[in-house]
């Protein structure tokens, strides 16, 4: 099969097709013929060597993110999909195993049915960065009704953030830069403010006593801590953020991986997907071969979406 990935770690230019063997569908395991992998931040740190690689050897495939179709389905596997079936996954990279690949086998409980009206491309921004918000809304614990603020409002995982804390019930208050403020009410934020160094005390204009929580998805959790509340919670999406845990401020980072066989949270996705409360956005496409153009467009930043691949 045709595979993207990289021998050596370095920048953009490692990236290059690699013809690897065709994975099977173990018991309990998922083949996937994959159309689409969408393009993330982790996917750089993999082809930098700085994740995902420790007790692998090379090559490296990056890429958590896939949709396609069902194409092999292992033994003892009973979730009511069938060959043939659009589906989405997400993946957790390990050498060779990443979705910049035609053929992906994930555990059964990583996959569900794409969201009716949307096209692969589409579906596949879905899995690992709502997965990310996902479980960025739940480190939180909040009750429905609470308050939370949300940093990065305008990316890919903020974004989500966005509409999943409404879904739950919350009320948001996101930032935005000025051209990303429509974008940012259209996605339900009840409050949408300018963001940078005032953001905390804009928000503590809106709630005195400072939000319930905060989920940090632009690595700036320690200098807008002030907008949390005293006994409060942070949730942050970007590794290596530390955050003080003064006035008993709790703060805890995703690790979405521990969400990849949490098929009901993704199927929830999939629901609230067609339902329209969930809006996957495309940034731009390249054909799989392009991958590292693609790499250097997300490292030039300022993207509204996802960069995706297509095989």
């Amino acid at each position: 099969m045709k595979a993207v990935g990289l021998s050596e770690f370095g920048g953009p230019e490692v990236l290059g097709v690699l013809e690897l063997p065709v994975p099977t569908a173990g018991p309990g395991e998922i083949r996937v013929r994959v159309r689409a992998a969408a393009v993330n931040p982790i996917d750089t740190m993999v082809r930098r060597g700085t994740a995902f690689v420790s007790d692998a050897e090379p090559p490296y495939v990056p890429g958590m993110d896939a949709a396609g179709v069902v194409d092999e389905i292992g033994e003892g596997v009973d979730n009511g999909l069938a060959v043939g079936d659009r589906v989405m996954a997400i993946a957790v990279t390990s050498g060779t195993h990443g979705a910049y690949a035609e053929h992906l086998v994930v555990p059964a409980e990583s996959v569900v049915r794409t969201p009716a009206g949307l096209g692969d491309i589409e579906a596949a921004t879905l899995p690992m960065n709502g997965l990310t918000a996902r479980m960025a809304v739940d480190l939180l614990q909040l009750p429905a009704g609470a308050t939370i603020a949300v940093t990065g409002a305008a990316g890919a995982v903020g974004a989500y953030a966005v509409q999943l804390a409404k879904a739950d019930g919350h009320r948001v208050i996101a930032d935005a830069a000025p051209k990303d403020e429509s974008l940012i009410k259209e996605l339900g934020a009840d409050v949408v403010l300018p963001r940078g160094t005032e953001f905390p005390e804009l928000v503590r204009k809106e709630v005195p006593g400072g939000v319930d929580g905060l989920i940090d998805t632009a690595g700036i959790a320690d200098t807008v801590c002030r907008a949390v509340g005293d006994n409060g919670r942070i949730a942050s999406s970007v590794r290596g953020v530390r955050v003080s845990a003064e006035r008993g401020i709790v703060t805890e980072t995703t690790f979405v991986p521990h969400y990849a066989r949490e098929q009901a949270k993704l199927d929830r996705l999939r629901q609230l997907a067609e339902e329209g409360r969930l809006t996957p956005r495309v940034a731009q496409t390249f054909p799989a071969e392009q991958a590292p153009e693609a790499h250097r467009l997300l490292a030039a930043g300022g993207l509204r979406g996802r960069i995706v691949l297509t095989f």
